[in-house]
C-alpha cells in the first residue's frame, strides 16, 4: 500500500490539484448536508493552501486579519513551519496556532 504524500512533499501543481479536489469534495458534502465532512474538507484545503505561501512573508509582531472571521485580528509571536503562533486580539489571550493561509 502506497502512503499518501504529505503536503510538504507536494509540488505546487500537486498542491493546486489537491486543493481543487478538496473543494469539490467539500461542495458535494455541503450539497448532501454532511456538515462534518464539509468542515474537514475545508480545513484540509486551508492546510494545503498554506504550503503554497512563503512563511517569510509573515512577520512576528505583525497583526493580520483572520480569513473568514470579519473583525478578528491575530498577532504573530513566532512561526513554525506553515503555522503562525500567537493570539487573537480581543480574544481570550490564549496562545494558538493558525495556518498562514488564514492570515491576510
Amino acid at each position: 500500500m502506497e502512503r499518501e504524500k504529505r503536503y510538504s512533499e507536494m509540488t505546487e501543481a500537486e498542491l493546486k490539484q489537491e486543493i481543487a479536489q478538496l473543494k469539490e469534495k467539500a461542495r458535494k458534502a455541503e450539497q448532501l448536508g454532511i456538515v462534518n465532512e464539509f468542515a474537514v474538507m475545508e480545513r484540509k484545503a486551508v492546510m494545503a493552501q498554506a504550503y503554497l505561501l512563503d512563511p517569510a512573508d509573515f512577520k512576528p509582531g505583525e497583526i493580520y486579519s483572520v480569513e473568514g472571521a470579519p473583525g478578528t485580528y491575530f498577532k504573530i509571536d513566532y512561526l513554525k513551519g506553515v503555522f503562525a503562533w500567537g493570539y487573537r486580539l480581543n480574544g481570550s489571550g490564549k496562545e494558538e496556532a493558525l495556518p498562514i493561509s488564514l492570515l491576510k
